[in-house]
């Protein structure tokens, strides 16, 4: 089963460096998905920067990520 769950998180960085008013820039994201589980950790966060694109990716400030197979 894969699952997907996206969480603006700027609201607790107000203040904070990268912050913009409006939100858009902390993100946590939680992705479980079977396709990624024989990859390494490394391969997992290149492969979902490579789905977001630079230019998204060049927009947020922060995203973390928990990606597990």
């Amino acid at each position: 089963m894969t699952q997907l769950e996206v969480v603006d998180d700027s609201e607790r960085h107000r203040g904070h460096a990268g912050f913009r008013e409006g939100g858009e820039s902390h993100f946590n994201v939680m992705i479980r998905a079977p396709e990624l589980g024989a990859m390494s950790r490394v391969a997992r966060h290149r492969a979902v920067h490579a789905a977001l694109g630079s230019d998204l990716v060049g927009r947020i400030h922060a995203l973390a990520l928990d990606i597990d197979g």
